[in-house]
């Protein structure tokens, strides 16, 4: 599974303009919900419900935001990357200023887990974190996102 797969078109929203968690959430939920046909409340009401069992921002300026709605079709994801990053409550006590929202169905199961697996690794891998941070748009977020998974030259 690769990142690129789980968006839609649209999917990434690069230089963000976040002053908060809520607001970054608020934001997230509905883009999410605009392009897979939800309610709003509902996405923001399901990652909302996540984040009071522990945060999750996982550190180094990561924060990966999921959740599970029954109403949802396939596992699908949105990528923010903040103009100013936003407290999130994060492990490590930083800002955030790259995230992942994944939205998975109720039955999603490992997939669910592969999915947040693959966008951990990503935050792991310091190239690609210094090509997202420098990336000016939509377009070149994707491309770095694209590259993920795919084999390095020699």
């Amino acid at each position: 599974m690769e990142l690129v797969d789980l968006m839609v078109p649209g999917a990434i929203l690069a230089g963000a303009k976040c002053t908060s968690k809520k607001q970054l959430l608020t934001l997230l939920s509905a883009h999410a919900a605009r392009l897979a046909g939800l309610d709003e409340r509902r996405v923001l009401e399901a990652i909302q419900e996540r984040e009071r069992l522990g945060t999750t921002g996982i550190g180094g300026g990561f924060a990966i935001p999921h959740a599970k709605l029954p109403e949802l079709k396939g596992l699908m994801g949105v990528f923010a990357k903040l103009d100013t990053p936003v407290e999130f409550d994060s492990l490590d006590g930083r800002p955030v200023d790259l995230v992942m929202l994944l939205l998975a169905p109720e039955d999603a199961g490992a997939d669910h887990l592969k999915a947040l697996a693959r966008v951990s690794r990503l935050f792991r891998d310091s190239s690609a974190v210094a090509k997202l941070r420098g990336a000016a748009s939509a377009d070149a977020v994707y491309a770095v996102l694209a590259a993920q998974g795919q084999p390095r030259a020699a």
